[in-house]
């Protein structure tokens, strides 16, 4: 009877300490599953915020269409392919490209995709294969700055660097350049990124360049009608209605390095563009929506054309006050694409205006282009620029920067077809220069060129 009643209160004991541990198993359990949820919604919160800093900085960066390619189809999304550190993904882009054309006239700043207009009196008809729009870009995204602040860049080339020496066979070793190599900062909770390197200058119309397999480096138009070019510098862009909906407003300035054709070494920064410190002092606000945008852009330089040091003579005059404006924009109703712009200044040699050509010369411009896709694949499109430098401003500055260009007109017809990853188009290009050659005769120069162009984009 003991033994049995021993084990009783064994048994029972046992039991009253196992109840009793149960709430303490219990509450450990929960404060292990508390612990476990606090450390997830901790990573889901850091995931978020860098997704949101991800989507602020492709905001603020530029169409990929027209940052990289310009005026082709934007390629699709692609997944970062590597990276080069933690937290920092790295893609790889580009396009590759192929033209052969057929002109009847030698262009300026060389023929086949980089053609821009007829040399004045060339004669000679010619034909090609051109691969040097061909281009790549690595974009960095997601560095850790500080507090808000996240970095990203990019660098991107392509292949007009020249040829690879003047034998017999350098035009089929196209050269690298260097085309743009920039770095981000950016703060997504106030809509700020500060963009330090070589980038287009805001004068360039990045977001509204005319659509073209052909000419995509060198636009059509360039020089006529479409001005602009890359420096080194610092840009600003502010969100100014950030995190509102309905059209997103921007004001974009920047400070650039200063440019200008001689005197003294053009590729050694002793020119007179860099002659003191005299930066190109620029500014942009930029408003878009779902199928349109617009844009107003100024522009500021003083030249001293005595050059680096103040020794060099001055011609005409001691400097040169470089002043712009430039009005866009671009409308996709339906299955049309309307793109435009026109500008005015003085002195925008340093910034392709003028057709290439430098000194206080005044000049207006513009372009615009009409598409209309029939199909999901086929669309057609018509373009027209036209450049009109000051006639006696032209003719005073010869000999001095000023080469006898007066006028430019250009017109351009392409038939795209689009599938995927690919383009395929015909295009046909007219230009119609006048010019003199000594301030009293005049002469017009037409130029043709016919392409079939081929892209693969990835």
């Amino acid at each position: 009877m003991t033994t049995r009643y021993s084990n009783r209160y064994k048994v029972l004991a046992l039991s009253m300490a196992c109840a009793l541990a149960l709430p303490l198993a219990a509450h450990a359990q929960s404060d292990a599953r508390e612990q476990q949820l606090e450390q997830r919604v901790a990573q889901l919160e850091q995931q978020l915020n860098e997704l949101k800093a991800m989507i602020q900085a492709q905001k603020t960066a530029p169409a990929p269409a027209p940052a990289a390619a310009q005026n082709v189809a934007a390629a699709p999304a692609a997944t970062p392919v590597f990276s080069s550190a933690p937290g920092v993904s790295v893609a790889l882009h580009g396009f590759v490209s192929a033209s052969a054309f057929s002109q009847n006239k030698s262009f300026t700043y060389g023929n086949g995709q980089n053609a821009l207009f007829p040399v004045p009196g060339s004669t000679g008809s010619l034909s090609g294969v051109d691969v040097r729009n061909t281009r790549f870009w690595l974009d960095f995204k997601g560095a850790k700055f500080a507090g808000d602040w996240i970095g990203g860049g990019r660098i991107e080339m392509d292949f007009f660097g020249g040829f690879n020496g003047v034998g017999a066979y350098s035009q089929q070793q196209p050269t690298p350049r260097l085309r743009q190599a920039y770095m981000d900062l950016t703060n997504p909770e106030s809509g700020t990124t500060v963009r330090i390197g070589q980038q287009w200058d805001l004068m360039f119309p990045i977001d509204n360049s005319p659509t073209s397999l052909a000419h995509i480096a060198f636009p059509l138009g360039y020089g006529t009608g479409l001005i602009g070019w890359r420096f080194p510098g610092v840009v600003v862009m502010q969100d100014l209605n950030h995190g509102s909906t309905g059209a997103q407003w921007r004001l974009d300035v920047g400070v650039f390095e200063g440019n200008w054709s001689g005197p003294g070494n053009n590729v050694n920064y002793l020119t007179a563009g860099s002659a003191g410190f005299r930066p190109q002092i620029e500014a942009r606000l930029h408003v878009q929506d779902k199928n349109w945008l617009a844009y107003f852009a100024a522009h500021y330089s003083r030249v001293d054309l005595s050059g680096v040091g103040g020794t060099a003579p001055t011609p005409i005059q001691s400097s040169v006050k470089s002043t712009g404006y430039e009005i866009g924009g671009q409308w996709k109703p339906g299955p049309w694409t309307f793109k435009g712009l026109a500008y005015t200044g003085n002195g925008l040699g340093e910034i392709f205006g003028a057709m290439s050509q430098f000194g206080d010369i005044k000049e207006t411009g513009g372009l615009v282009q009409a598409g209309y896709s029939f199909t999901s694949n086929w669309s057609l499109y018509a373009f027209y620029a036209y450049s009109k430098p000051n006639a006696d401003d032209v003719i005073t500055w010869m000999g001095n920067g000023s080469t006898g260009l007066l006028r430019n007109r250009q017109t351009a017809l392409s038939l795209q077809y689009t599938a995927g990853s690919y383009d395929l188009s015909a295009e046909w290009m007219h230009d119609k220069l006048d010019s003199t050659s000594n301030g009293v005769n005049r002469k017009t120069t037409s130029g043709n060129q016919v392409s079939l162009n081929a892209l693969y984009h990835f």
